[in-house]
């Protein structure tokens, strides 16, 4: 029986042994992963940003058309309890160039309010080419009672808008959702 348990106690201790072994390979091939894959990365061209010389370089947009220049006003209403703007005017873009507007609202009530905002162009025809990657008028906004928010507007005008468009109007109006004001004073 006694040499019954030192069998098992030694074979305990092999399968350990086998068990650190492999922990011990397994994080050695972890820890040279990211050079081996650098390395190859970079003897096939593939997925590089760092030179030789430890230069970083990107790839440049080629959708952008820097041979015009778009002028976009940004205009807000409010249609309920809060003041709403947009922090910049008007810009100059090239068509393909990703940008970033912000606009500002305040609800000036003492209550919380849901609200949305829905956009208008001018003119009409632009509606097309105006792609909005992020934009605060996806959803509904909940705003507390006295709170201020920066809502960003992140866009790109289609390389295929018509060359005879020069200026272009984005215009939101933000209104408070019919409904929440009986919801909320419950």
């Amino acid at each position: 029986m006694a040499t019954e348990e030192s069998g098992k106690l030694k074979l305990n201790r092999t399968m350990l042994g086998k068990l650190l072994v492999v922990t011990v390979i397994m994080f050695g091939f972890g820890y040279a992963l990211i050079p081996v894959y650098k390395h190859l990365c970079e003897m096939l061209g593939i997925n590089v940003l760092t030179q030789a010389d430890g230069t970083v370089t990107y790839d440049k947009n080629t959708q952008v058309d820097k041979s015009r220049t778009i002028t976009i006003e940004f205009d807000g209403n409010a249609q309920g309890p809060w003041r709403f703007r947009p922090t910049t005017r008007s810009i100059d873009v090239h068509p393909g160039e990703l940008t970033t507007v912000v606009y500002e609202v305040v609800n000036t009530q003492n209550r919380t309010v849901q609200a949305q905002a829905i956009p208008s162009f001018a003119p009409q025809l632009v509606m097309s080419h105006f792609k909005k990657v992020e934009c605060f008028c996806f959803k509904q906004q909940t705003l507390k009672a006295h709170e201020a928010r920066q809502m960003p507007v992140v866009f790109y005008i289609d390389p295929a808008l018509p060359r005879d468009v020069k200026t272009m109007t984005l215009s939101y109006t933000f209104f408070e959702i019919a409904g929440t004001q009986a919801v909320a004073a419950k």
